[in-house]
């Protein structure tokens, strides 16, 4: 069944269990059978992304006013399973959950969501990361892994300042399908690891660092310019990117049967 049905035929359940009022159920069912964009004014929701690319639109905060972001929520879930928002305030948080309380606030990450009821979790994917100030975008990473239905491990302050703390750590990251990278300063953290793995490493430079930083450009550089082989690199900050790439990666691997 697709996204559609799997939605219908919980609507018809909660109306045949007392679960959703009989009105409640017209609203939903005629967002379901309506247009694939659903129009706002202030903006266009693309309901069919799911269909085309199996996680739904994914709401981008920064800049919006958080009342719009809340409504395109409340949009997004009249059709979809599921509500990834990224780079989220405290102010858009308190807006989205005056119309859908049930949404998760991760705090770090940024990110609100909302996550349909015994999400299966497919093979394995990798969240390392280089350093506690690395965290908010390694946890926007494994928010996204988590809610496009991986099982994720991270990796906490394993940067290359204490390679003993990477090393001792290597089997548990070799054992994954796909790994996040996550590192600023000097951005060497996932050419090392590149180095020691058999699985495709994407690599998330992160802001963090002193002024020669350039707000991320020296890790971007760093990764770029790596030698070690496997590595794809997203933009500066790009925790969502990262964990969508290795999301497909890792459904790839966990559907084809192992060989031996």
């Amino acid at each position: 069944m697709t996204p559609s049905d799997d939605r219908l035929h919980q609507v018809l359940l909660d109306v045949q269990q007392g679960r959703c009022r009989i009105d409640d159920a017209v609203q939903t069912l005629r967002a379901l059978t309506a247009a694939p964009a659903g129009e706002l004014g202030f903006a266009t929701v693309d309901h069919d992304r799911q269909r085309r690319c199996g996680f739904p639109e994914v709401v981008f905060c920064q800049g919006k006013e958080p009342a719009d972001a809340a409504a395109i929520a409340v949009e997004i879930l009249a059709r979809s399973d599921r509500l990834l928002m990224t780079r989220a305030t405290a102010a858009h948080a308190a807006a989205v959950h005056e119309r859908l309380p049930h949404a998760t606030w991760h705090a770090r990450a940024r990110c609100l969501s909302v996550a349909p009821p015994d999400l299966p979790q497919l093979g394995r994917v990798a969240v390392v990361s280089a350093g506690t100030a690395d965290l908010p975008v390694a946890e926007e990473a494994a928010v996204t892994l988590r809610l496009a239905g991986n099982l994720v491990e991270q990796f906490t302050d394993v940067g290359v300042a204490g390679l003993h703390r990477l090393l001792r750590r290597i089997d548990a990251i070799r054992a994954a399908n796909a790994i996040v990278v996550v590192a600023g300063m000097e951005g060497a953290l996932p050419s090392v690891v590149g180095g020691l793995v058999d699985k495709p490493v994407v690599a998330v430079p992160t802001s963090v660092g002193y002024g020669t930083n350039f707000g991320g450009l020296s890790a971007l550089l760093t990764m770029l310019n790596s030698c070690a082989a496997g590595i794809g690199v997203v933009n500066i900050d790009n925790g969502f990117g990262a964990g969508y790439l290795a999301s497909l990666i890792n459904h790839g691997s966990a559907s084809r049967p192992q060989q031996r």
